[in-house]
């Protein structure tokens, strides 16, 4: 990032009840190294108190969270703020004498970054209320998500130990309200055998209307499949129903999740930008949204590739070593929602063509998504930077 001419460069190792607050000057010496609570008064006293100085640099390593206070007063106080990845304090760190971790060494390290590091910061999106709501709403359905999964795994795993053929039936059906509600309603396999056909009907007609006759049909040709009572079945007879009704009020809040994520994605302005693009969806758009913002923070797609981890790292030395290799760092989430949005964009026939050109050069499925998400990524900085939706091109001959 450009860095205008600050007189004060403070370094906030942020914590839960009290902040470490180093400031250096332009030459590197200390002008303040002391705990700092977390309150305002006292976050709005130190930067007026440094203020007096001249212009000042707030920097901290985590934007979020607990370091939201800070970041809001400092913004309120007219101070200019940026964040330090965590990723890069650490090896950055490296480069100190030393191997002690407290907060005030991280302070001076982070001070000492933005001092004569100044590429290593990322900026700090501008306070927008729309957007930190939609941090919290997206961020509480990553948890869902991941809750979703591991009582997904939890019921399969489960089934696999008691009844493997029932598993191999229903197992891709997991999240249908039709065999979450004859789980509950019947628990395993023995309850699912005992209810028989008609009830089995009953239950999952008004939830399947067009598919209830193939559920249950797979139930009672799995349930033919085995004889033998495997031990423990009884207990899972017992827990299958709880992680079922489990399962279904998760699902039940992920979509209330998507509802309230989809309206606030659609007051933003850049909304029909992003969503225009084939791919994205709510989810993706929002999460693209919240890591990347205008894109006016990355100066060219290539840096927007590299932010996001699409770009190969070139590896060599000498003759010997020579070559490409997949990037594994980058922002995670942002790497994560541009793979599965340009996952999600085979069904175009622009971005069919070029994973079947990439294929064609003998890529793996994987290797060709990421290079489709990596041009993917010049048009969306171009989307982004002049504000204008996606069009659609004639596809070349693979």
């Amino acid at each position: 990032m450009t860095r205008p001419e600050y007189a004060v460069f403070l370094g906030l190792d942020v914590g839960k009840e009290e902040h470490h607050a180093c400031g250096l000057d332009p030459d590197g010496e200390r002008v303040h190294d002391k705990p700092l609570p977390q309150d305002e008064a006292k976050l709005r006293a130190l930067f007026d108190k440094l203020a007096n100085r001249g212009r000042v640099l707030v920097v901290v390593d985590q934007p979020a969270t607990i370091g939201a206070l800070p970041v809001t007063v400092a913004r309120d106080a007219g101070v200019d703020v940026a964040y330090l990845p965590g990723l890069a304090m650490r090896r950055i760190a490296d480069l100190h004498p030393g191997n002690a971790k407290t907060d005030a060494r991280d302070a001076y390290i982070i001070a000492e970054a933005a001092r004569s590091m100044p590429h290593a910061l990322r900026r700090v999106d501008v306070g927008d209320e729309a957007l930190a709501d939609l941090e919290v709403t997206v961020g509480y359905d990553d948890d869902l998500a991941a809750e979703v999964t591991r009582v997904t795994n939890r019921i399969r795993g489960l089934l696999t130990q008691i009844h493997p053929a029932l598993e191999r039936a229903i197992g891709g059906w997991l999240h249908h309200k039709a065999v979450l509600e004859l789980l509950t309603r019947f628990g395993g396999p023995t309850g699912l055998r005992a209810a028989g056909r008609r009830r089995l009907t009953a239950v999952a007609k008004p939830r399947a209307p067009r598919i209830h006759t193939k559920i249950v049909d797979a139930v009672l040709a799995a349930l033919d499949e085995q004889t033998v009572v495997v031990p423990g079945t009884t207990a899972a007879e017992r827990v299958l129903p709880k992680l079922a009704t489990q399962l279904a009020g998760l699902l039940a809040e992920r979509a209330d999740a998507a509802r309230q994520v989809e309206e606030m994605l659609d007051a933003h302005p850049l909304s029909t930008v992003l969503t225009s693009m084939p791919g994205i969806g709510v989810r993706t758009g929002a999460r693209i949204l919240l890591e990347v913002g205008d894109g006016s923070a990355f100066p060219t797609p290539g840096h927007l590739a590299a932010y996001a981890g699409l770009t190969p790292v070139t590896r060599r030395s000498g003759s010997s070593i020579r070559g490409e290799h997949p990037n594994r760092g980058g922002n995670k989430k942002l790497k994560n929602a541009m793979f599965q949005a340009a996952f999600a964009a085979l069904h175009d026939p622009a971005s069919r063509t070029y994973y079947d050109r990439k294929r064609a050069q003998n890529k793996k499925h994987n290797a060709a998504i990421i290079c489709l998400a990596r041009r993917r990524c010049d048009v969306l900085y171009a989307m982004l930077r002049d504000g204008t939706p996606y069009t659609t091109k004639a596809p070349s001959a693979a």
